[in-house]
């Protein structure tokens, strides 16, 4: 009896349904369709049910919240390696901050930037300066930029944080840039643009990118690049930060001056 109840139950939803909507065309209804489903089969037995807009909204806001927005780059030249970020932290729709830090130093030749929660990217750069000063001190030679992205990539993999990151640097085989996922996703590339903003910055970095270009035309792509992202994605922007690694040189961070004059 109980189980004909059910499936009478179910026959009833079914066609309360009403017509057929292909998923491609109404993926959204969808999703807020099965979320529904789920919690109310959740809901206890001879309970009035869980308030599913209510349910809906909180997760919602949620999302929101958790939402964050950035733009970062790397891009590999004949020599060394640029790197960059912009400066805006949003909560949603929301700007929480417009100078935020998303490019750090974490060694004479490595930098890291990151995109996703301010906590875990500044939990993680502190960490990683510690790590890279550390084996220098132990080994008397610098980190690799392979061995540092593998580092980074096994502390994420171990502990999954909501961050999407760059490592780049200079090391006896040149210059690197690895785009790392939450989860340890490890890819090297000559050039890469994570963050919302990073779809912006793929047509100027495609468009403007040349294996072997110099230290000039790189800062030049990056800092376009980055005000790209800025004018056209809302999350991202108030300015950047930029810098060039070298294996002469190390990590040289650029002035508000020297970037102005790099749009001009």
């Amino acid at each position: 009896m109980r189980d004909e109840r059910h499936l009478k139950n179910a026959r009833i939803r079914v066609s309360q349904m009403g017509p057929f909507q292909p998923l491609a065309n109404n993926s959204v209804a969808f999703v807020r369709l099965i979320r529904a489903s789920t919690y109310r089969d959740l809901a206890p037995q001879g309970s009035r049910g869980v308030d599913e807009n209510r349910v809906l909204m909180k997760m919602d806001a949620q999302q929101n919240v958790l939402k964050t927005g950035t733009s970062t780059i790397g891009i590999t030249f004949d020599g060394g390696v640029v790197v960059g970020a912009d400066h805006r932290a949003t909560m949603g729709h929301f700007i929480a901050n417009k100078s935020v830090q998303k490019l750090f130093k974490i060694g004479d030749n490595l930098a890291l930037t990151t995109a996703g929660l301010v906590g875990h990217a500044q939990s993680l750069s502190r960490t990683l300066s510690a790590e890279v000063a550390l084996f220098q001190l132990r080994r008397q030679q610098p980190m690799t930029v392979r061995g540092a992205a593998t580092l980074t990539a096994n502390i994420l993999s171990g502990r999954p944080h909501w961050v999407q990151l760059l490592i780049v640097g200079v090391d006896d085989e040149g210059g690197h840039v690895y785009s790392i996922d939450s989860a340890g996703g490890s890819i090297p590339d000559v050039y890469c643009a994570t963050g919302s903003g990073s779809p912006y910055m793929y047509g100027v970095l495609e468009d403007g990118f040349k294996e072997g270009m110099s230290r000039t035309d790189a800062l030049k792509l990056a800092a376009r690049a980055l005000h790209a992202s800025g004018q056209r994605d809302a999350a991202s922007g108030n300015g950047m930060d930029l810098a060039v690694i070298t294996a002469k040189d190390g990590y040289v961070a650029l002035t508000q001056s020297e970037i102005s004059k790099l749009l001009s």
